[in-house]
Formats: structure tokens, sequence, C-alpha cells
């Protein structure tokens, strides 16, 4: 059964909305889904709703970045209780983020951007995504020029614009809502579900010693299947989970079509995922 558990929409840093995006899902042949936005649940009844008059089974999820000692890392979290103090919890990550964003906002005007603060803020709810303040950044009036000449390039693209203003000490540092991933265990406890070790390909954290600790500390699985990762991150997180009886998942991290005419518009073009690959995995989509 195609299965596709990390997906993102316009509740934090996609571009579709729920329903678009369960309608993007059944074209590609998905028969169950997550909806993972980062740090918010709020667009989970809208999928589901969307999702169930397409057949397509769906789980809840939320994606979180999380430290573990001096590590940064994206955990992904499935079938977890509503409650209020999941709200509370997540909440405070917002506002967090939120308030770290104004401040690298206001550094990057007082450079001399065309940028009002608030107005850009208030285009979101929940998760302040990077993505798409940079996108109102472009629209700035005269802001295109100016990074032109500052950058010294000629079509400055959204990484160049976050490397250059976002990641710069000339500038600001923007960091993500990190929380111990202690407290998210914890909370789990309390909430069920399961945690999740996402993309670690991406992050170089495919290792035997690291995924021992993260089984040793209470986290259930790892994805396995992404297109973050090589053939061989592949093969090896394979090789682990098994060894470490982690539940295997697979998630496309799915966030927009890029558009421009060209023949690979996302990862779902090329990539899919097969949940009969995945040990463990009807612990989580419930088959």
């Amino acid at each position: 059964m195609r299965i596709d558990l990390q997906l993102h929409s316009t509740y934090s840093d996609g571009y579709l909305t729920p329903t678009e995006l369960a309608k993007f899902a059944a074209e590609k042949g998905v028969k169950a889904a997550s909806l993972t936005d980062h740090n918010t649940i709020g667009g989970l009844d809208e999928f589901g709703r969307a999702c169930a008059k397409l057949g397509i089974r769906t789980v809840p999820g939320l994606e979180l970045y999380v430290k573990f000692g001096s590590r940064k890392l994206n955990i992904l979290w499935y079938n977890f209780r509503d409650s209020h103090e999941l709200h509370d919890f997540l909440r405070e990550t917002q506002v967090r983020r939120r308030g770290a964003m104004r401040r690298a906002l206001t550094a990057i005007s007082a450079a001399g951007l065309n940028i009002e603060v608030e107005k850009i803020l208030d285009n979101f709810n929940h998760y302040v995504p990077i993505n798409h303040v940079v996108d109102c950044i472009f629209q700035g009036r005269g802001n295109v020029q100016k990074m032109r000449t500052e950058m010294g390039l000629r079509n400055p693209q959204e990484g160049d614009l976050i490397r250059h203003y976002f990641r710069n000490p000339k500038y600001s540092v923007l960091l993500e809502s990190y929380v111990n991933i202690n407290r998210v265990i914890a909370l789990r406890r309390r909430l069920g579900g399961q945690l999740i070790l996402n993309h670690p390909g991406k992050f170089n954290q495919i290792h035997r010693d690291f995924f021992g600790k993260m089984k040793k500390i209470g986290l259930d699985g790892v994805e396995v299947l992404s297109p973050h990762h090589s053939i061989n991150a592949v093969m090896y997180a394979q090789f682990l989970a098994k060894e470490f009886k982690f539940i295997e998942t697979g998630g496309s991290d799915f966030h927009k079509s890029e558009g421009l005419g060209a023949p690979i518009q996302n990862s779902l073009d090329y990539f899919a995922i097969d949940s009969d690959l995945l040990s463990g995995v009807e612990r989580i989509i419930g088959v």
C-alpha cells in the first residue's frame, strides 16, 4: 500500500492547504497519510475530513525540533491524544518562534530592506515558517534590487536570502524552537503515540551508537524511506532499525511543487513508499 507519513501544509511551511494536500496525495495514489506540520496540529481536522472523502486513511501527526544534549534533531510524533496540555506545549514553541522571527526581521529591516515586521508576522497564526517569510520579503518594494546589490547576485534565491540575512551574525541568526527531547518523551507517556527519528540521513545521524541512545531514551522508530536519504543511507538505516527493533516509516517531506516547467516538480514524481517494505509501520497506520 502506498503511504506518506510526512507532509506539510500552509499551517506551517507547506504551500497547499490541508484540503489541497489531500487531493494531491490522492492523485499520487497515497492510501494512508499523515500531515506533520511543524509545531502545530491546526490543520489536522481539515486534512482528516478531506482525506476521508477521498478514501485515504489518516494518522494524526506532528514534527518537532528537539535537542538531545548538544545535538539538534527533528522527530515525528504520531497518534498522540489531543489535549489542552499538548496545545499549551505547542503554543509555547510558537510564541518563542514568533519572538525570534520578530527580532530577526527587525534587524534585517534596520539593515535597509523594506520590511513591515508586524504585517509579515500577522500572516501566520501558528508556526512562523522562514520560507513564507522570505516570500514576503521578496515582495517588498525595492528589496530584490537591494539584495542583488548587497549579495552580488543577479537572481538571488530563497536559500541565498536565508544564508545572507538569517544565518549571518552580521544581521541575525534565527534558531528553531528547540525543546529538550526528554520533555517530549515525558509528554508522550501521558498522551500516547509513537516518536520517530525524522530523516536521520539528512543530518548524518545514521550511526549505531546514536540509534542505541535513541532507543534507550524511548524513541519508537526511525524514518527509513526519505528523499533526503541516499540508497546507502536507506540500507544502513533499515539494518539498524531491525537491530534495535525500531518501527520503520517513510515520508516524502512534501512542501510544494516547483513550477517553472521543470520535468520533476516534487519528490512524489519519482519517490514512492510501499508500506510492505517498512517493518512495524502497521503499528502507526493501523492496518
